[in-house]
């Protein structure tokens, strides 16, 4: 692996930036989520209760979904973002904290999930292995009629992010990549601004088992 794809997976580059900046100055900072609320609601009441959220970081989405009654896996490379989310959060029978790099296959005992969330981690995948490890976590985790809504800087995002490279997605690689377990549901271009006001264009996309 070059130097690079080694930066991208390293929990010292991802603790260093969660312990240096408060929320509010990260890139990706979203104090709100209606972005995602709005390609959720899209899924029927009682069918995405259990959540899977690949670099959950600290972000307000965690709330927004325990208020819903989703029970969540909080998996992220930064064992500092998920302390910070702790506690803020706290902890309860509805809430798993998973320290992991989710391009490397996850570990045992997990249980089948209803809806995975990933808002801004794939594209931080560049080694090829590392996409497709990432793709079969994905699929081996959802249960059939599940669902995985993927939010990734476009073909016209800016090429790095946290002082990262960057592998930019169009809905076509996605649902590519996605099939054949998933079918494409729903797909947006998106721009957001950033907390500097810089747009950040994304590819939204929802998809079904």
């Amino acid at each position: 692996m070059n130097q690079r794809n080694s930066m991208s997976s390293s929990s010292e580059h991802w603790n260093n930036i969660f312990c240096t900046k408060a929320d509010p100055q990260l890139g990706w900072y979203e104090g709100d989520v209606t972005q995602t609320l709005k390609f959720l609601a899209q899924i029927p009441p009682g069918e995405s209760r259990r959540v899977f959220l690949p670099g959950a970081g600290t972000s307000s989405l965690v709330e927004e979904l325990l208020n819903r009654g989703h029970e969540l896996i909080l998996n992220d490379i930064s064992d500092e973002a998920l302390n910070k989310l702790r506690h803020r959060v706290g902890t309860n029978d509805k809430l798993t904290y998973l320290h992991h790099d989710i391009s490397k296959t996850l570990p045992d005992g997990i249980s089948p999930i209803d809806l995975w969330i990933d808002r801004a981690v794939l594209h931080f995948l560049l080694d090829e292995d590392d996409i497709q490890t990432y793709f079969s976590n994905l699929k081996s985790a959802i249960r059939l009629g599940g669902y995985a809504l993927l939010a990734e800087f476009s073909l016209a995002g800016a090429p790095k992010c946290a002082g990262l490279e960057l592998h930019r997605y169009c809905v076509d690689e996605l649902s590519r990549r996605m099939c054949p377990e998933f079918v494409l549901v729903e797909h947006e271009d998106y721009t957001y601004i950033n907390p500097a006001g810089d747009p950040r264009p994304y590819v939204y996309a929802l998809f079904k088992t």
